[in-house]
């Protein structure tokens, strides 16, 4: 592992740049149970920033790939009452939730969709509350990465024992938390995600426009009202918090009904541990009619329809060709990191934060609105060095917001 003092420094990140830890908050901290010694640094630098208590939620693969080999399919309807408890009671609380990840493409290999699909069901009929205040950002929360084993073994095979001291140097400069002053780096950069996502805003764009020589050529409508975030976001009660670490992307909702053209991905989707890949995605009227993979077709129709809007897309968002992850030029094979690598849309449910009081409105609201609802939300990466994305106002003005893959000159940051 890295120095204690690099650890407790990307905790510090975590803590007052991710959550936003307040004076006697409860923090909920959900990691692998190969995380420990990390957990233990964030925990120690919770209680020092005044925490009035860590709450652990531990998850360990190899269990969790036991269950899904030797349970029945039954076992998968049923969210556990208990568990269903926990995360409710904690969120009444307005309690801050951290999530650890680590990929593990091995984890649901082989396993039936039918087992993967009724758990998706059974959890987000158990959760839905919980989930859809996660949405609409009631409470703070951030997804931040850790080694694991199996990840540092996939992206560094010949590395041995130094896999995981890799993956770590990786990961912190990810989530720039190796600087001299990680703090700091984090306070410029997140004024520099808010310059360009109040230069989307200010535009009230009614549609853009995205096209590179894969073939993708694809118009996405805007609603009205919509709203540009990206880094800094608020919680109903003033709290601000940042979601993701690391990030680099500025997003919002499309128009559910609105988005017609063809798009192909240029990045590998990891999709429950199995790969969907060389694949494209045609819509109309805000629908996907075609859709084909030459790596893992069968699941990418699954995720389709897993409900009625899973073929819709959910959040639109941009991050430029040469972002210090792409730079990198490490593939992850997870999400939280590919995506901040690329320019990136999602199918399924959007955030109700991206449009004009979506926080306080109702399903039947956001479904007028017309925000996009689903039980998934699954990014999929289609950036590429020369893909143009120009954006259309009300009154017919065209204006580039992305040329050769990157911000065009018309931002405020170029």
């Amino acid at each position: 592992m890295p120095a204690q003092q690099v650890l407790r420094a990307y905790a510090q990140v975590l803590l007052q740049k991710g959550i936003n830890l307040q004076n006697k908050q409860l923090l909920v901290l959900s990691a692998p149970v190969e995380a420990h010694e990390f957990v233990a640094i964030i925990a120690a630098e919770a209680y020092k920033a005044g925490a009035s208590q860590v709450i652990m939620d531990w998850r360990c693969d190899p269990l969790t790939r036991l269950r899904y080999e030797q349970e029945e399919v039954s076992r998968f309807t049923e969210f556990p009452s208990w568990k269903r408890d926990f995360y409710l009671h904690y969120y009444h609380k307005k309690a801050a939730f951290i999530n650890l990840i680590s990929a593990n493409l091995s984890l649901l290999q082989g396993i039936s969709s039918e087992k993967i699909t009724a758990w998706q069901h059974a959890r987000h009929s158990a959760l839905q509350e919980y989930i859809s205040g996660m949405m609409a950002s009631q409470v703070p929360w951030l997804i931040a990465a850790v080694p694991g084993k199996e990840w540092a073994q996939l992206l560094f095979p010949a590395a041995g024992t130094k896999a995981i001291e890799l993956l770590w140097q990786k990961i912190l400069s990810a989530a720039r938390a190796n600087g001299e002053n990680p703090l700091a780096d984090w306070d410029r950069h997140l004024l520099q995600l808010e310059r360009r996502r109040r230069w989307l805003t200010a535009h009230h764009f009614v549609s853009l426009h995205y096209k590179n020589a894969r073939g993708t050529d694809l118009q996405i409508g805007l609603p009205e009202h919509h709203i540009w975030q990206g880094g800094q976001e608020e919680t109903a009660y003033g709290h601000f918090f940042n979601a993701n670490i690391p990030t680099e992307e500025v997003y919002t909702a499309p128009r559910a009904d609105q988005v017609n053209g063809t798009v192909y991905n240029t990045k590998p989707l990891v999709y429950n541990g199995n790969i969907i890949d060389q694949f494209s995605l045609t819509f109309q009227a805000g629908k996907v009619v075609a859709a084909d993979a030459e790596i893992g077709n069968e699941l990418l129709q699954t995720i389709l329809q897993m409900d009625e809007n899973a073929c819709r897309l959910g959040e639109v968002a941009l991050v430029p060709y040469h972002s210090p992850i792409s730079l990198s030029h490490t593939l992850f094979y997870e999400t939280l990191l590919d995506e901040n690598a690329s320019c990136h849309l999602a199918l399924g449910a959007a955030y109700p934060t991206c449009i004009q009081n979506g926080s306080a409105m109702t399903k039947e609201e956001l479904q007028q609105a017309h925000i996009n609802d689903s039980v998934i939300h699954v990014d999929f990466m289609i950036g590429s060095e020369d893909l143009q994305i120009t954006g259309r106002t009300a009154d017919n003005k065209e204006i580039p917001i992305f040329t050769n893959g990157d911000w065009s000159a018309s931002d405020p940051q170029s």
